[in-house]
């Protein structure tokens, strides 16, 4: 089984990897693979660009086995679209199920996402939540109760569609915040990956 985990990841962080580790530990992935958005739609655009976003990956990921940085989205021009993505996902790995990461905000904006019956059919839903969320949107709470499966359970191999919640370690970092320490001359070490913060000072990133 194959786990997704999507973002501009701009920069990736801990918040990011734990999390991430935790599903792949939990869930017993084969692998995890971090995909960069070229173009999200439903957040503003990164700062980064999609060339150094994708070495920020590489670096944060470099020593994990299983972690695996895929730039698929951003040979793509345009919008991202999480059910194009799917769909060349189980082209190039047709005998793996997906399974697809997102936290509790993106799993309550799920139903309006582009084609979300399609993703269900392509892929199953691992929904992380940190200690303490329990907000849902009426439409997230309704797709739950038609698809989640209990956390000790086992993913149907054959078929998506499943959603499971599954408890990650809560760490309280963003993306934004980070960018926001460094244009203020703050340093943001401990909250990401040596390597990336490197890249970060070497490229001069985030300080306009």
């Amino acid at each position: 089984m194959i786990g997704i985990l999507g973002g501009t990841f701009d920069p990736i962080h801990n918040g990011h990897l734990r999390t991430a580790l935790d599903v792949m530990q939990v869930v017993g992935l084969e692998q995890l693979r971090f995909i960069p958005l070229h173009g999200p739609v439903h957040r503003d655009q990164p700062q980064a660009s999609a060339e150094l976003r994708l070495r920020m990956v590489e670096a944060a990921i470099a020593e994990q086995p299983g972690f695996v940085a895929d730039e698929r989205e951003l040979r793509r021009a345009g919008d991202s679209y999480t059910v194009d993505t799917l769909r060349d996902l189980h082209h190039d790995f047709p005998e793996h199920p997906l399974l697809l990461l997102m936290g509790m905000d993106a799993f309550n904006g799920f139903p309006d996402w582009h084609k979300p019956d399609e993703i269900l059919q392509l892929a199953h839903l691992v929904v992380m939540k940190r200690p303490g969320e329990s907000q849902l949107s009426e439409a997230a709470r309704e797709l739950l109760q038609r698809h989640e499966i209990p956390v000790e359970s086992q993913f149907n191999l054959e078929i998506g569609g499943e959603i499971q919640i599954q408890t990650v370690t809560q760490l309280d970092i963003s993306a934004s915040l980070i960018r926001k320490m460094i244009k203020q001359d703050e340093s943001p070490r401990y909250l990401l990956p040596e390597a990336v913060l490197q890249i970060i000072h070497a490229e001069g990133l985030y300080r306009d």
